[in-house]
């Protein structure tokens, strides 16, 4: 699960297994597999590299913390 900033400044955690895809608005437009979006501030590469590392650290056995 990842962290990002909705446009209104709170905090959305995202299971990234569940993201179809990114469109960039100006904003991020991420929608999941069940069709439902979220709009957020981070950048598409910004997301991807959050869901790198997150699973960077779940094949390396490092104790994820939300």
């Amino acid at each position: 699960m990842i962290i990002l900033t909705k446009l209104n400044g709170e905090y959305i955690t995202v299971n990234d297994r569940q993201i179809e895809y990114i469109d960039q608005i100006p904003e991020s437009k991420i929608t999941m597999t069940n069709g439902r979006y979220h709009i957020v501030r981070e950048s598409p590469q910004e997301i991807i590299e959050k869901v790198v590392q997150f699973n960077r650290k779940i094949v390396s056995g490092i104790k994820v913390e939300v």
